[in-house]
């Protein structure tokens, strides 16, 4: 177990097992980064290791009131499980399933692994752990260092590396922190980042055969009353115009302006992977001045992709003119860039106005 700042620790599945097991003089809570948040994988790893636990709750994303709205994970998903262990369940532990592989969703769990730190260290003194203490405690670890520090990724990482010089977060949680930074140190589901992230992993959800739950899609802008979708629109951005897209045929609101996902021009594929932007097009392949489409968040009123299909038609839900295509496995924009996925509305089928 290593002593990273005043009342933060970091360590192994040993580590945590023995504080766990035995209690501590100094730990009050434990985070437990795990494939697992059962506190039977303890007894799986090694069968002489047996704790008392008491559940205090078990939440999904789906709760209500957990600041998770707009996110990538499905509402049966398990985000946490709190409870009370150790000797005289003296100890608090919050047990966050999480997988060590580089496709992992670690950015939607960061909040509720923060906060749970500050409490914490406010409290007592909190020890970080996963498995083998190299890769998952590390990212979280690192990201509470940004957040609370305000530094960069990599000046988090390396001032972490001066207490344990053998942490290695993988390659996509990596990425997933780089993210975070340009986020502001923080997970706004509302930014243009975000939503190209959020898409990047709905598609990879898809593309593994699991079901994508269409209650995490976004609201039908179109079922709200004009005052609701401007006063939504001004929460988004103060002081600009209130953009809308109606269908051209019946004046229907088919999408607002924070639903759209922008890309870079001109630039394939990379367009899409958030942490390798750019800004022109070197290459100069296509003499489009503008995009022909504009491609948005999945909404509710996309039946065709509620129902499940790989790829179709975008049709309006209330006359059915066609506004553009889906397709999981993406769509190439006029300009170039290739997007994954792609749910695309075609502009010579929509008016664009203001609220």
């Amino acid at each position: 177990m290593f002593s990273v700042r005043d009342r933060l620790f970091f360590g192994n599945i040993s580590a945590a097992a023995e504080v766990l097991q035995s209690g501590s003089a100094e730990i009050t809570h434990v985070l437990s980064l795990l494939s697992s948040a059962s506190i039977s994988f303890f007894s799986d790893w090694r069968a002489e290791v047996l704790i008392s636990t008491q559940e205090v709750r078990k939440v999904f994303a789906g709760e209500a009131g957990h600041g998770l709205a707009k996110n990538s994970l499905s509402p049966e998903k398990l985000l946490y499980v709190l409870e009370l262990a150790g000797p005289g369940l003296k100890l608090v532990r919050m047990a966050v399933p999480l997988r060590d592989t580089e496709d992992e969703n670690l950015l939607d769990y960061l909040d509720v692994c923060l906060d749970f730190i500050d409490r914490g260290r406010k409290e007592g003194a909190v020890l970080v752990h996963c498995f083998a203490g190299v890769s998952r405690s590390a990212a979280i670890i690192t990201a509470y260092l940004m957040r609370s520090e305000q530094r960069s990724q990599e000046d988090a990482l390396e001032s972490l590396r001066q207490s344990c010089e053998f942490v290695c977060p993988n390659d996509g949680f990596l990425e997933q922190l780089k993210l975070f930074e340009e986020m502001g140190f923080k997970v706004d589901t509302a930014s243009p980042l975000y939503k190209r992230f959020r898409l990047k992993v709905l598609g990879h959800s898809y593309k593994l055969g699991e079901k994508v739950d269409s209650s995490i899609f976004e609201d039908d802008p179109g079922s709200l009353s004009e005052s609701s979708a401007s006063s939504t629109s001004e929460s988004a951005k103060e002081n600009q115009p209130k953009t809308v897209y109606r269908c051209k045929k019946c004046r229907r609101i088919v999408a607002l302006h924070e639903n759209v996902v922008s890309h870079t021009p001109g630039e394939g594929e990379t367009c899409f992977e958030w942490h390798k932007r750019k800004s022109g097009n070197p290459f100069k392949r296509f003499d489009e001045v503008e995009c022909s489409s504009i491609f948005i968040e999945p909404l509710k009123w996309m039946t065709s992709v509620e129902e499940g299909a790989l790829e179709g038609k975008l049709l309006c839900i209330h006359c059915e003119a066609r506004l553009g295509y889906f397709n999981w496995s993406g769509i190439q924009c006029s300009c170039g860039s290739w997007i994954t996925p792609a749910f695309q509305l075609h502009k010579s089928r929509v008016d664009i106005c203001s609220l």
